[in-house]
């Protein structure tokens, strides 16, 4: 979780190897033990879909608008399971059902904007499963929205998650679905993870200033009222970030050791890791 612009999505665009050929990408992402940086193309598609499923923000921009739901959810089949003809289009009435769109067999033959923002984003979810995916990336799954179709939406999550054993990474600013969807919860600033624990962790006994200044900006529904305390400034540009800690211009901890060298992750207790020299 963090701000928009912290990177997020970015992070998982780049395990994917599905930015542009100009990036610089570091570090490793392991499945398995084998290490998806720099991997072949070929072998990243056969990863990509079939053991790790993305769902990206937009549902509407996501699915192509001038082909039916039915041949979009045919085509992953097709890519992921070597489905085809009646088997494809059996399995894919399934998807649909099984993300809870009535009458699936007429909605095959829709267009992505005969259906709701709540129903193409259920789409994206069969999507997603039609590879029958080992881990589920779901980008601000429930962006523009509703709060009803929003809770429609995580509870169907939960409920694959469940019944399939499915892991999932959830991405997310919004502290709520993240309290109550998620056992762990890294928190991102500039591009970088600034704390790394267990959801409770985070939210009863936060340790990064940044971590503390985003409970602060929560409105708590019962106790007395309080005036909110929003964070100061604005996450800096990535070609522009600050020598020392990315967060030290806006934090009111800072003292001049955080504008010498970014802070290297250290571990505040077990299971509990966090990239601040005043934590």
């Amino acid at each position: 979780m963090g701000e928009s612009g912290c990177g997020k999505s970015v992070t998982w665009l780049a395990a994917l190897g599905l930015l542009g050929s100009r990036a610089r990408i570091g570090g490793e992402v392991r499945l398995e033990g084998r290490d998806l940086v720099g991997a072949p193309v070929a072998e990243l598609e056969r990863v990509r879909g079939r053991r790790i499923a993305m769902i990206f923000q937009d549902p509407s921009s996501s699915l192509n608008p001038v082909h039916r739901i039915g041949r979009q959810l045919g085509e992953a089949l097709r890519l992921h399971r070597g489905l085809d003809g009646t088997a494809a289009e059996a399995e894919a009435r399934r998807l649909l059902d099984r993300v809870h769109i009535a009458d699936a067999q007429r909605r095959l033959g829709d267009y992505p904007h005969e259906l709701s923002g709540g129903m193409n984003q259920r789409v994206m979810i069969a999507m997603a499963l039609a590879g029958q995916p080992d881990l589920l990336v779901a980008d601000e799954p429930t962006t523009a929205l509703d709060a009803t179709v929003q809770a429609q939406i995580l509870e169907l999550l939960g409920e694959i998650r469940r019944d399939s054993g499915m892991a999932l990474v959830l991405i997310s600013h919004d502290l709520g679905v993240v309290a109550e969807n998620t056992d762990r919860v890294c928190v991102m600033y500039a591009g970088r993870v600034v704390e790394d624990a267990p959801i409770d962790t985070v939210f009863e006994a936060p340790a990064h200033p940044y971590t503390r200044g985003l409970l602060a900006a929560l409105p708590e529904l019962d106790g007395p009222r309080r005036v909110l305390t929003p964070i100061a400034g604005v996450v800096p540009d990535p070609w522009n970030l600050p020598t020392g800690c990315s967060f030290a211009p806006r934090c009111d901890r800072r003292i001049e050791a955080c504008e010498s060298a970014p802070p290297m992750p250290t571990e505040k207790a077990a299971d509990h890791r966090v990239a601040c020299i005043r934590a």
